[in-house]
């Protein structure tokens, strides 16, 4: 259990295909933005908010701006004298910022948090952005010898999968179509109005050229702007809440567990570790077993859908068997059979994802919170998984160095 129920009563996400630099703002606009409409959306008056919390992984290379949690008091006069802070942790910077705001209402110190996970990114070029990206890994020791140092991670990983288990790149080029198919029901989606052909999606050097190694174009990740908001809250103010909306308690989603496991800064020492066991990462099956644990669930076919952290397609294939949907090395199996589509007995990043949706890095594990809890309350329109009671979430920082897993469902 995760001690004191932590509850979730909304928030809001930018359009992920706004271009914000050509619009001539800046990461405090979205910052602004995001926020006073969050309020909006979740109907909390801000005089409520005791804590503010914002993941954000590289804002002062992107930007030259840190210290981001100075804007709250800026963009809410309200929230000029509460406590607030920044929280960095590559592309799980958003969970380890959840995470705090929920130790801050477990330990009793507040009742209701505002967590913001942002990133502004497309406001240099490719490689610049890519050089700053590169701060994640292990700079001078894992940054050199390649022209794109994540998609050389992730290509890597594939290699590594390749020798131990065997892999078929065209399940690579499966998950990536999944995921693009999905971004179009999703109105937020940087991608949702790209248009593909067949070849889109095949070894064809004009419409899907190579990036690093064996990754192609569709297997990556997008750059990204944009920012998302949740509250959490304690148990003793979401049940005012539901009474004041006139909801039944039990009808407002909440954590019902959570998992947060690290490992060695450096790709090559967490393979190392590895050798022995059956899976590539196991430090990433127990951090999802943590939240299983907590949540009282047997294993991840006691879910509804999973959002999961496809930075490439090969993230999502590896998480596919560590989460505990086929045997190691099995991914395959749930991808052929279909299992991971939208409609199918498990559906995987019915958002789009990070390939589909978007990625604004210190966005994104917040931004997974925000579609658990839309969609355990039905808010998902086009997107919307039929009785979604739980949601599973997978978001990882670097080379799955910073690893982050929570369990948000109704009763």
């Amino acid at each position: 259990m995760t001690g004191q129920n932590i509850y979730i009563l909304g928030g809001h996400q930018t359009d992920f295909s706004r271009n914000w630099a050509r619009e001539d703002k800046g990461i405090y606009d979205l910052f602004e933005s995001c926020l006073q409409q969050s309020l909006i959306d979740s109907k909390i008056p801000p005089k409520d908010v005791d804590v503010a919390h914002v993941g954000n992984f590289v804002s002062d290379l992107f930007t030259g701006q840190a210290q981001l949690n100075g804007f709250f008091a800026h963009a809410v006069p309200e929230f000029a004298d509460i406590p607030t802070s920044r929280h960095e942790a590559a592309c799980a910077s958003g969970s380890i910022a959840l995470l705090s705001a929920m130790r801050d209402l477990e330990a009793g110190h507040y009742q209701v948090a505002c967590v913001m996970g942002i990133e502004l990114m497309r406001n240099v070029n490719s490689a610049t952005g890519a050089e700053y990206l590169g701060a994640a890994a292990w700079v001078g020791k894992e940054t050199e010898g390649c022209n794109y140092v994540w998609p050389k991670m992730f290509a890597d990983l594939l290699e590594h999968y390749q020798h131990k288990y065997g892999i078929d790149t065209r399940h690579l080029s499966r998950i990536a179509e999944l995921n693009f198919a999905n971004a179009k029901r999703n109105p937020n989606s940087q991608t949702r109005n790209w248009q593909f052909y067949e070849q889109s999606f095949m070894d064809d050097n004009e419409f899907n050229p190579i990036v690093e190694g064996r990754l192609r174009k569709q297997d990556c990740g997008q750059i990204t702007d944009g920012a998302a908001v949740v509250f959490l809250a304690s148990q003793s103010y979401a049940t005012e809440y539901a009474r004041k909306h006139n909801i039944p308690l039990s009808s407002i989603p909440r954590i019902k567990g959570w998992g947060h496991r690290s490992a060695p800064l450096l790709m090559n020492r967490k393979l190392e570790l590895s050798e022995q066991d059956g899976l590539i990462f196991p430090h990433v099956k127990r951090t999802f077993n943590d939240a299983l644990m907590r949540a009282n669930l047997e294993n991840v076919h006691s879910l509804d859908l999973l959002e999961v952290h496809d930075c490439f397609s090969m993230t999502e294939y590896m998480l596919i068997d560590h989460l505990g949907l086929t045997a190691p090395g099995e991914s395959w199996k749930a991808i052929e059979n279909d299992i991971i589509a939208f409609d199918g007995d498990l559906p995987i990043n019915p958002s789009g994802g990070l390939i589909g949706l978007g990625h604004p890095v210190g966005a994104t594990g917040v931004r997974m919170m925000l579609d658990a809890y839309k969609q355990t309350t039905a808010q998902c329109a086009d997107y919307q998984i039929e009785n979604a009671n739980n949601v599973g979430i997978f978001n990882l920082g670097g080379s799955a160095t910073t690893c982050a897993s929570f369990i948000v469902g109704t009763d």
